[in-house]
C-alpha cells in the first residue's frame, strides 16, 4: 500500500514518467484456445454421476475424472467458496493462481483455464459456462471469480485480530482433504494452495490498491462450470463469509451451502486428447 503523503518530492517529469504505455508481461495470442463449441456440443447426452453438498462453513473433496464436466452451483442463497485443484493422481501437481492470473487476468470466465504449476505449467481444467458473465466489471472496479486473494485462514486471523478461528477456508480445506486422503493434518495442510474465489466479488481499491470484496452477485441457480482436462481431485469451501458483503470469518455471517455436480458426456469432445507436460527442457538449470 503507498504512502498517502510521499516522503520525496515528484521529479520534474514526473508525468512523462507516469504517461508510459503499460505493456502485456504474457502475450496470449499464441496459447492454444479451447474449443468451445466442441466443448458445450459433448454436453448433449451427457449424464449426472455424482453430487457433493458442501455444508455452510465446511469443505469438501470432489473427484472428477478427465474428459468429465463439473459445476460449482448456488443451491440456497447467496454463497461464494474457495475451490483448490489437484491431479488426482499426484497431489503435488496443483493449481497455479499465480500464473493463471498472469495468463488469463485477474477474473476468469468462459474460456479461461485453470493451468497447474512447475514444471508442468498445463491446463488443468477449462471453465465452459458461467452464469455471471454478464457482471463484468462494475464502478469499484470489482468483478467475480478471482484469482486475486488468496483464501482466508487462520493465520492472517491471528495476526490482524489475535482470534482463534477454526473455519477459515484454508482449515475448512485442509481437514476435507485430509479426510478424503487419510492423510495427518498436518501433511495435508501442505498440499492446500491459493484459491479460485468462485462467485466472490472483488478488486484493489483505486486510491490505496487495497484488496476489497463486496456482496457477491450469485443468486440460487448461478453456477460455474468446468471441464477437466486430466483426472482432479477437487476442494471447495462454502466460505464462513457467506456472500463476502462484510467479512469472510465469521460465525454471524448468512452462510448458505454450495453444491458440485459431476457430468459424464455420452463421449469426449471431438479431438480432444488429454495436455500434455510442458515442453521445457529441464536439464538447463531448472530443475
Amino acid at each position: 500500500m503507498k504512502p498517502d503523503h510521499p516522503h520525496h518530492p515528484a521529479p520534474a517529469d514526473a508525468g512523462a514518467r507516469r504517461a508510459v504505455p503499460p505493456v502485456i508481461c504474457y502475450p496470449v495470442d499464441t496459447l492454444p484456445q479451447p474449443d468451445l463449441a466442441g466443448l458445450r456440443e459433448a454436453r448433449v447426452g451427457w449424464r449426472l454421476t455424482g453430487t457433493v453438498l458442501v455444508p455452510p462453513r465446511e469443505a469438501r473433496c470432489f473427484e472428477v475424472p478427465a474428459a468429465h464436466f463439473f459445476r460449482i452451483a448456488s443451491v440456497e442463497g447467496p454463497q461464494v467458496g474457495d475451490l483448490n485443484l489437484w491431479n488426482a493422481g499426484d497431489l503435488r501437481e496443483r493449481f497455479y493462481s499465480g500464473k493463471t492470473r498472469a495468463l488469463h487476468g485477474t477474473h476468469l470466465s468462459t474460456g479461461d483455464r485453470l493451468w497447474s504449476g512447475f514444471p508442468h505449467l498445463r491446463p488443468m481444467a477449462t471453465i465452459t459456462e458461467d452464469t455471471l458473465d454478464w457482471y463484468g466489471f462494475d464502478a469499484d472496479g470489482g468483478s467475480v471469480h478471482d484469482v486475486i486473494g488468496t483464501r482466508c485462514d487462520p493465520y492472517t486471523h491471528h495476526l490482524l485480530s489475535g482470534g482463534q478461528y477454526h473455519h477459515c477456508c484454508h482449515s475448512n480445506l485442509t481437514r476435507a482433504l485430509s479426510a478424503h486422503m487419510g492423510l495427518p493434518l498436518a501433511e495435508a495442510e501442505r498440499h492446500i494452495h491459493d484459491v479460485l474465489n468462485v462467485f466472490m466479488c472483488t478488486g484493489f481499491t483505486r486510491d490505496t490498491g487495497q484488496y476489497f470484496m463486496k456482496a457477491s452477485p450469485v443468486r440460487p441457480g448461478d453456477h460455474l462450470e468446468f471441464f477437466a482436462e486430466i483426472d482432479l481431485l477437487g476442494g471447495l469451501s462454502a466460505c464462513p463469509g457467506g456472500d463476502c458483503s462484510a467479512e469472510h470469518s465469521s460465525d454471524a455471517a448468512a452462510c448458505f451451502p454450495l453444491q458440485v455436480e459431476i457430468y459424464a458426456p455420452a463421449a469426449p469432445p471431438t479431438g480432444w486428447v488429454p495436455p500434455a507436460g510442458n515442453g521445457y527442457d529441464r536439464s538447463h538449470g531448472a530443475v
